[in-house]
């Protein structure tokens, strides 16, 4: 069926459907309200050594010192919580409210 839409599917080489295409409004209708989307630069960064809250605060251009100021902590104390291996939910959480996302952005 060839039903006329604005979203293109590109086939890989195998004939599969690889990418899909479409026009930056209908993205923005469909799934800006959505709070559980993780950018590219933020997973690349995690699967080159950074911790999710590090990669997250750099992809939103803060600081330590801004996090920790939002947190209202030290720098030095946001600073250990985004080296730490498993954080505990409570450090989510506070992280997540001050960057302005969602815990399941960045318990991934």
């Amino acid at each position: 069926m060839n039903t006329p839409t604005d979203i293109q599917t590109i086939k890989g080489a195998d004939g599969n459907p690889a990418f899909v295409v479409m026009p930056y409004d209908l993205f923005l209708r469909k799934y800006a309200h959505r709070n559980d989307l993780i950018p590219n630069e933020v997973v690349s960064a995690t699967v080159d050594g950074a911790s999710p809250m590090k990669a997250w605060r750099e992809h939103l251009r803060l600081t330590q010192a801004e996090v920790a100021a939002r947190m209202g902590v030290t720098q030095a104390a946001y600073a250990q919580m985004e080296v730490a291996g498993r954080p505990r939910k409570a450090t989510l959480v506070r992280v997540a409210e001050a960057m302005h996302i969602s815990v399941e952005q960045l318990d991934f």
